[in-house]
């Protein structure tokens, strides 16, 4: 188990002992992690007998609406005013799966004026000071598996039903791809087996997130991938583009390009990714590698984002033809990185 900072980690567990009403908060765009760790913790919480609110900025995708608890969370977007309030009043700000504030988006001002103490659980690199507790490991799969061990340090795992454990593992399964990245740590695969023995289905989570997508959704897959995608092989790069009347034309829903960068990236030779969606005010592009070559860099150095060493999110003020051009001439700059980054992947290292 992952040891937290004793200091901090005494701070939160007095903070705890106290009366109050809680809030648990996580990233605009919410995916599996995000849910699933806020799940998990308000469900702990709760039977730890707290009065616990779950706010989340906007809409979540359609193939996570069956997670058990899902339907008690406050959506900020439709429901901002109540959850302004309970911002204000709460005593314990729980700030899940990002590390800074600017990431919630809508209600960035009233979680910055909330006088509530703040706990940071999150495995993002280079966490903003924004917090009066940081539970910061970089080295661990996801959030959920920190909240996992958040528990447990707790000495509260006999709390651990089988409903916490599949929103943990829903985490953990989509923060890694399916244990195809970031999940090269033994722990990881310590805390799969202990969900297993609590009765999780491994199968059935798998089946319920992945094998229930719509077919405007698979349509849109086969229409990124024929019509949308470009392969630079002289950079090891592929990346893929949608723009808004593309999205408009597949009655695009929260979700529906979620794994799409991925496509790009598991062609042979190729390293590095990038997945440019058209907002109403920005792009939104996200990255992923292989290897080495660190997106998170290359995000925090050209496109206003980061996130972790293979995968990152970046945005663009830019016109999406000008962001893709911004792009595809930074990558000379990257070349020899890029090429080798390729070659490594390709073999076995012992």
């Amino acid at each position: 188990m992952y040891k937290f900072n004793s200091e901090i980690f005494s701070g939160v567990k007095k903070l705890l002992e106290t009366d109050g009403e809680i809030v648990i908060t996580t990233h605009y765009n919410p995916d599996g992690d995000a849910l699933g760790s806020s799940l998990a913790l308000s469900r702990y919480l709760k039977k730890k007998g707290k009065k616990v609110s779950i706010i989340i900025p906007n809409d979540f995708p359609d193939f996570l609406r069956w997670m058990p608890g899902q339907e008690d969370a406050i959506i900020y977007f439709h429901h901002s005013h109540s959850a302004d309030v309970l911002l204000a009043d709460a005593s314990v700000i729980f700030c899940l799966d990002y590390n800074a504030i600017p990431r919630v988006n809508l209600f960035k001002e009233q979680l910055f004026a909330a006088r509530a103490k703040k706990i940071l659980i999150d495995h993002h690199i280079q966490p903003e000071d924004h917090f009066d507790y940081m539970l910061s490991v970089v080295e661990t799969s996801s959030t959920a598996e920190l909240v996992y061990d958040f528990i447990r340090a707790m000495g509260d795992e006999h709390l651990i039903d089988v409903e916490t454990g599949v929103c943990l593992y829903v985490g953990l399964m989509t923060d890694t791809g399916s244990f195809s990245y970031s999940c090269n740590y033994p722990h990881t695969y310590e805390v799969l087996a202990e969900l297993v023995r609590r009765g999780i289905d491994t199968e059935q989570i798998h089946r319920l997130v992945y094998d229930t997508y719509s077919e405007n959704r698979m349509r849109l897959l086969g229409f990124c991938l024929s019509e949308r995608m470009t392969v630079l092989p002289e950079y090891a790069t592929a990346y893929i583009w949608l723009s808004k009347t593309d999205m408009e034309r597949f009655h695009f829903q929260p979700g529906d390009s979620e794994g799409v960068v991925n496509y790009a990236l598991s062609i042979k030779g190729i390293s590095f990714a990038a997945f440019f969606t058209e907002k109403s005010d920005r792009v939104r592009i996200s990255f992923r590698s292989k290897g080495n070559f660190s997106v998170n860099y290359f995000a925090r150095e050209h496109f206003e984002g980061g996130g972790h060493r293979n995968a990152s999110g970046g945005d663009s003020f830019l016109s999406l033809t000008d962001t893709i051009e911004k792009f595809s001439g930074l990558l000379p700059r990257y070349k020899e990185e890029l090429k080798q980054a390729a070659s490594q992947s390709t073999i076995l290292k012992l």
